[in-house]
């Protein structure tokens, strides 16, 4: 009869944890954490970037720490045990090299090219992101997975919408104006957030409905503050980007665009402990 119930304790807990631990799983855990911090580092200094080139000389201050930030980034990624890896590695070296070669001439360059540069190398990183979920997949549980896919094809892209939206924000609000081209590029970036923001909501909320004791506090509360916070910046961002006569003060603008990437984070960095957890098996 015990060993019945100790059956039927271990089939009932199986969804959210293995039965043997994963080093696989956690190996992909910790090197997801650090490809989240380039992108978080190297989002800050485009935009900090950008709102420099665009005259505002306070950014300088700041966008030398967000350099530093990308280069421990890079360091910690190529120190774990992933990087071994002969596709992640390839792929990781190449966007490193891209990134120390446009933080040399960042400031040599126009705003809207910096801007697309970083952009651009942004993409990269999270095509590597991709590629790295893809290829761990088959080595996670069924929770795994499907934190997995959140955090790379949903959290990390939202995040970086986000922070195309301080970026380029941040700019016109130095300017006080917006060009017909910049209007167009806000809305493709203002739909792309709600889309994304509206399937992470969905898809979020599944995995915690099958998986809350996978989590050490309350996510539900961060998912519902990411949502007020994106809806709300995004409404500014409509209503004030499109007057005649733009009066924004870029660094409190660019603070609260920081602070639903933060949120966001936060959520990642959750969901990413739980994974870590659950690769630990109950053996």
């Amino acid at each position: 009869m015990r060993v019945f119930l100790f059956t039927l304790i271990i089939m009932f807990n199986l969804e959210a944890k293995s039965l043997f631990s994963n080093k696989e799983q956690a190996d992909i855990s910790q090197y997801i954490s650090s490809l989240k911090e380039l992108i978080v580092a190297t989002q800050k200094t485009r935009g900090l970037t950008n709102s420099y080139l665009n005259g505002n000389l306070i950014a300088l201050m700041l966008v030398q720490d967000a350099k530093s930030d990308m280069k421990k980034a890079i360091g910690d990624m190529e120190s774990l045990k992933l990087a071994s890896d002969l596709v992640i590695n390839q792929r990781s070296s190449d966007v490193s090299k891209k990134l120390v070669e446009l933080n040399r001439k960042g400031f040599k360059l126009k705003p809207d090219i910096a801007f697309e540069r970083y952009t651009q190398e942004i993409e990269q990183i999270l095509m590597l992101a991709q590629t790295v979920g893809k290829r761990g997949a088959e080595h996670m549980s069924p929770f795994g997975q499907e934190a997995s896919f959140i955090m790379m094809e949903e959290m990390l892209p939202l995040s970086e919408y986000v922070g195309q939206l301080r970026g380029l924000g941040s700019g016109i609000a130095v300017k006080g104006q917006i060009t017909k081209e910049q209007k167009e590029t806000l809305a493709i970036i203002i739909n792309e957030i709600i889309t994304l923001n509206s399937e992470f909501k969905k898809n979020i909320e599944k995995v915690i409905s099958k998986s809350e004791k996978n989590y050490a506090s309350a996510i539900e509360a961060k998912t519902v503050k990411i949502d007020s916070l994106i809806q709300a910046y995004v409404e500014f961002a409509k209503k004030e980007f499109y007057k005649e006569s733009i009066s924004i003060n870029p660094d409190e603008y660019f603070t609260k665009g920081t602070e639903i990437i933060s949120e966001i984070i936060l959520a990642y960095d959750e969901t990413n402990r739980a994974v870590l957890d659950d690769s630990k098996g109950w053996l």
